[in-house]
């Protein structure tokens, strides 16, 4: 365990009557960083939560919090707040006793009280808010009020379950930098639950993609994004074109009828894999451009950009995100480069693919562009 873990799960298992709800659940996570747990209702996410604040106890394996084994220790012995997904307020206390409700329970001085309080809502930038009552509060307001009630204790972690859920679109994407900016000034480790995959992108500094109580894959947004495990990953985290395909060799696969160049390697030779290409990865041109064609099925007006689906001569549908329209019957060219192209092996655990991406994974795709040019007869030595 490194020396700035704040969390450790190791081996945890959850078991509710006949239900398994969380399987052998391993993870550390470092102080000061944006942890999501993202994932479908009922994947183990809130669970996880709970175990860490210590309002439910795991059925075998330890949790380690700051160097020490918690499994037991009731909540209040924890450095540990939870900010709920109703955020829990009391609507006859105005913002200032809220916030104060805890200092108060454990018999604070009131000079201290005031401080922390008054610390608090500059954090969540509520400062002259003290005496506003909560129903004269917004959806916004009452969250940060709600954070601001959590942070007055000092915690070393702070658990958000799934606490933008009840906002409308404008005030939830407003919040995202919120709390981004608020975790980010306090240097506090925040865990966030949502099964908004756009919530998890946005915020996180590593995301954990859970599915029936497992931990699918972890990484940051744009390894997760960009190198999805498997389908459901891929299918989760945006939206995906996914299609059958053979990998010929290292570097070269072949789908929709044609052989490509890619930048994954570390399959077997004629391997059945899955091929993932993101809609806004294809650049839709002139037939006679791409590096296939497709003709347009449907075409829908997204705000801002259309959403083109096509087929292929092998059958396969195609969506495509681009600011340029097309007709339903046209014969479109669909345009994109090697590392535009991510393989996925049928059945890969998580421990076997990211070693495979250590080995095979180079930054910008240098060695394995060169690799490609070098098969194309470029010259590497000429500039032009």
């Amino acid at each position: 365990m490194a020396e700035n873990t704040i969390i450790s799960f190791q081996n945890i298992y959850k078991q509710y009557d006949e239900s398994m709800i969380l399987k052998d659940i391993s993870f550390d996570l470092e102080k000061g960083k944006f942890y999501t747990l993202l994932g479908p209702s009922g994947c183990g996410k809130s669970t996880i939560l709970n175990l860490i604040a210590g309002f439910t106890q795991a059925t075998s394996g330890s949790i380690v919090l700051d160097g020490k084994t918690v499994n037991t220790l009731p909540p209040n012995k924890r450095k540990v707040n939870t900010v709920f997904q109703d955020y829990a307020l009391f609507p006859h206390m105005n913002v200032y006793d809220n916030v104060a409700y805890g200092l108060k329970i454990k018999k604070a001085a009131k000079d201290q009280i005031k401080e922390k309080v008054m610390d608090a809502l500059r954090a969540v930038r509520l400062s002259g808010f003290e005496k506003r009552e909560i129903s004269e509060m917004s959806g916004g307001q009452r969250q940060r009020v709600a954070i601001a009630r959590a942070l007055v204790n000092e915690p070393e972690i702070l658990l958000l379950d799934e606490p933008l859920s009840a906002l409308d679109l404008k005030l939830r994407t407003e919040m995202q930098y919120e709390l981004r900016d608020l975790q980010q000034r306090l240097g506090i480790t925040f865990i966030f639950v949502t099964h908004d995959q756009e919530e998890a992108l946005a915020m996180s500094d590593e995301i954990f993609v859970m599915k029936e109580g497992e931990i699918v894959q972890s990484g940051t947004p744009i390894d997760i994004y960009d190198e999805p495990l498997n389908n459901y990953v891929a299918d989760f985290i945006g939206e995906s074109n996914i299609v059958k395909g053979t990998m010929i060799r290292d570097y070269k696969v072949e789908f929709a009828g044609k052989v490509f160049d890619c930048v994954d390697g570390g399959m077997n030779e004629n391997e059945t894999v899955e091929v993932v290409i993101r809609p806004e990865d294809l650049v839709m041109t002139r037939p006679s451009l791409g590096n296939m064609k497709i003709i347009v099925q449907s075409q829908l007006f997204r705000g801002v950009h259309y959403e083109i689906i096509g087929e292929d001569p092998e059958g396969n549908e195609w969506m495509v995100h681009t600011t340029r329209k097309a007709e339903v019957g046209e014969e479109v060219g669909l345009a994109f480069e090697p590392r535009d192209i991510h393989i996925m092996r049928i059945g890969e655990t998580e421990e076997a693919f990211n070693t495979r991406l250590s080995e095979y994974a180079v930054v910008n795709g240098t060695m394995v562009q060169e690799t490609i040019d070098m098969e194309k007869g470029v010259d590497l030595n000429n500039d032009i």
